[in-house]
């Protein structure tokens, strides 16, 4: 009875939370379902139901595909260097003796994360700029004037400065995390390591790398999810051009639905973010599950 009792105090203590969530997150998403299947003009209030013809227009849609390929290569350059990279980053760091040494050096790869991603977009916007930017006259200095070029002018080069600025900003608070889990492993495992002669590279593929896996998880997990609801970056830089080069799945979502106010078409995007992203969350949620029941 009591044990009833306790577990009906601790849902009346979670009630405002759930219904919270429940009126500002599940039931739009489920609104948002419906609205993907019809024609709506959200200025004159019109709604029509049409079906799966918001999807299938998704099909036949160019710049929809490359908007899903550009967050493809967002999803794995951050995978790359935001998990890949920011773990080997935080290793090292912890692997210095100095303690003044190491908070600086936290300091210093933490910096770009405390700075809004819209104060960063136009911090490279401006490094970027062909005439007067520091990228480019970086190179002059250098002599390496036929490298120089307009980065976001130009479709080749546009994405992948988006996707540098993003990564630079980003990285920081990576390192971070990574760095509160090495610091969760016992010292006596790098210490009986060093004792049996083995060196860095070995002991960070043995000791460290294991066990952080849990954290290597969620931060694959965040950074995917993150990669599919990139948006700021992308406007601030960009917006969308040149010739929706850089064009992303939110970027495209926003200019279907408060440009061209075509509501419905861009609810099916956003059922397609919400579904990719469910998708690889639950993926790797039960990849590291199986991995952890192995070990």
């Amino acid at each position: 009875m009591q044990t009833r009792l306790a577990s009906l105090r601790g849902l009346l203590w979670l009630a405002p939370a759930i219904l919270i969530l429940i009126a500002f997150v599940y039931l739009p998403l489920v609104q948002n379902f419906g609205f993907a299947t019809s024609e709506w003009d959200i200025y004159s209030g019109t709604q029509e139901f049409v079906g799966a013809k918001n999807f299938e227009k998704l099909l036949h849609d160019p710049v929809f595909w490359r908007s899903l390929g550009n967050n493809l290569l967002y999803a794995l350059m951050s995978i790359v260097f935001q998990v890949g990279g920011a773990l080997v980053i935080a290793a090292m760091v912890e692997s210095v003796r100095s303690a003044r040494v190491r908070n600086s050096l936290r300091v210093i790869y933490f910096i770009p994360s405390a700075i809004s991603i819209t104060v960063s977009g136009l911090l490279f916007y401006f490094i970027y700029e062909p005439n007067i930017g520091m990228l480019n006259s970086a190179l002059g200095f250098f002599g390496l004037d036929a490298l120089a070029q307009p980065w976001l002018g130009q479709e080749s080069t546009a994405m992948l400065g988006i996707i540098a600025m993003s990564q630079w900003q980003g990285f920081g608070y990576s390192a971070l995390l990574f760095t509160v889990a090495i610091q969760r492993i016992p010292s006596e495992l790098y210490e009986a390591a060093q004792l049996d002669g083995v060196g860095p590279f070995r002991r960070f593929f043995t000791i460290t790398l294991p066990l952080v896996r849990e954290m290597s998880g969620l931060m694959m997990i965040v950074t995917i999810s993150g990669a599919f609801q990139v948006f700021n970056e992308v406007m601030v830089m960009t917006s969308g051009g040149p010739n929706n080069s850089t064009q992303v799945l939110g970027t495209w979502l926003y200019r279907n639905g408060f440009v061209r106010n075509d509501f419905g078409y861009a609810a099916a995007i956003a059922v397609v973010i919400f579904v990719l992203s469910l998708g690889i969350g639950l993926a790797q949620l039960w990849y590291t599950r199986k991995r952890r029941v192995e070990v």
